[in-house]
C-alpha cells in the first residue's frame, strides 16, 4: 500500500480499540512512527503487528498505560522524551462513559471518566503541544462526542466531560492558530464500539435509546474528521445524520430543550 507521510510521529490514545484502532489503521500511511497507547498491551500489540505487516516503511510503539493515573502518564511522557519521539500528531481518542443516573454511579467509574475525558486529554495537550511550537508544526485532534451539545439525563457527567472537550479545542485552536497548528474537535454521534458497552452499569440492562439507523460507521467517522483536519476545520460531525442533528440542537432554546430532554426515555 502507498506510504505519504505527513506526520513525523502520531500519537493515538485509546487506540486498543473501536475509532482509536481506526485512527491508528487511517494514519497508518501518513505517518514515519506511530505511537500507540491503551491499557490492553495484548490488542495494541496485535494492532501494531497488522499495521506493521500493511506497511513496512511504519515504526510503531506500543505503550500500555492507564490514563487515568498521572503517573502513568508521567510515564508515558518521560519515556517518550527518553526514547527521542516528539509527536507532531496528538489523537486524544480515549473516553469512558457512564450511563445511569447521577445519583447511583459509582464515585471511581466517574472519577476515572473525569481523569481520563478532561484530565489526561488536557494533560498530553499540555506535553506535547510545546514540542510542536518549538518544531513548528504539529496538529491536535480531540474526539468529543455530538453529547458535548446536550445536557443528557442518565449520562450527565459524560455529556459535561465532552463539552469541555469541545470547549477546550475550540479555545487551543485560537491560541495555537499563530504557529500554524490546526486543533479539530471531532464530534460523533453514536458508534458501534466498546464504548457502550463499558459505559453500562450491568449487563442486562437496556442499551442507550438510540435508534440504529442513526449510527455512523467509525471508518466513516475517522475519515470525515482526518479531511476536516487536512481542511483545517474546527469541528466535525462526522456523518449527514450527526451533522444535521447538531444544526437543529445549535437553534433549540434551551428551555424547549429542557422540555425534549425530558421525555426521553430513561434509565431506571
Amino acid at each position: 500500500m502507498p506510504h505519504s507521510p505527513s506526520y513525523s510521529c502520531a500519537l493515538v490514545t485509546g487506540a486498543s480499540s473501536g475509532l482509536g484502532e481506526e485512527f491508528a489503521i487511517q494514519l497508518a500511511p501518513q505517518v514515519k512512527h506511530l505511537v500507540l497507547v491503551a491499557r490492553r498491551e495484548v490488542l495494541l500489540e496485535d494492532l501494531a503487528l497488522r499495521i506493521r505487516q500493511s506497511f513496512p516503511l511504519v515504526t510503531v510503539s506500543v505503550y500500555a498505560a492507564d490514563l487515568a493515573v498521572s503517573s502513568e502518564r508521567d510515564r508515558l511522557i518521560e519515556t517518550l522524551a527518553e526514547q527521542g519521539h516528539s509527536p507532531d500528531l496528538l489523537v486524544n481518542n480515549a473516553g469512558l462513559g457512564d450511563y445511569g443516573e447521577f445519583a447511583t454511579a459509582e464515585w471511581p467509574k466517574l472519577e476515572a471518566m473525569l481523569r481520563v475525558n478532561v484530565e489526561a486529554l488536557t494533560h498530553l495537550a499540555h506535553a506535547l503541544v510545546p514540542g510542536m511550537i518549538r518544531g513548528g508544526r504539529g496538529a491536535v485532534v480531540n474526539v468529543s462526542s455530538l453529547a458535548s451539545l446536550l445536557p443528557i439525563p442518565d449520562f450527565a457527567v459524560y455529556a459535561a466531560t465532552k463539552a469541555y472537550v469541545t470547549s477546550f479545542s475550540e479555545a487551543l485552536r485560537i491560541e495555537l492558530r499563530g504557529h500554524g497548528i490546526p486543533v479539530v474537535a471531532v464530534c460523533p454521534g453514536p458508534v458501534h464500539t466498546n464504548f457502550g458497552k463499558v459505559a453500562h452499569r450491568e449487563e442486562h440492562v437496556p442499551g442507550m435509546p438510540v435508534r440504529e439507523w442513526f449510527y455512523v460507521p467509525r471508518e466513516q467517522v475517522v475519515r470525515e474528521s482526518l479531511t476536516a483536519l487536512r481542511n483545517d476545520r474546527a469541528r466535525i460531525y462526522p456523518g449527514l445524520k450527526t451533522a444535521v442533528a447538531a444544526l437543529a440542537i445549535s437553534v433549540v432554546p434551551i428551555v424547549l430543550m429542557r422540555i425534549v430532554m425530558g421525555s426521553r426515555p430513561r434509565q431506571r
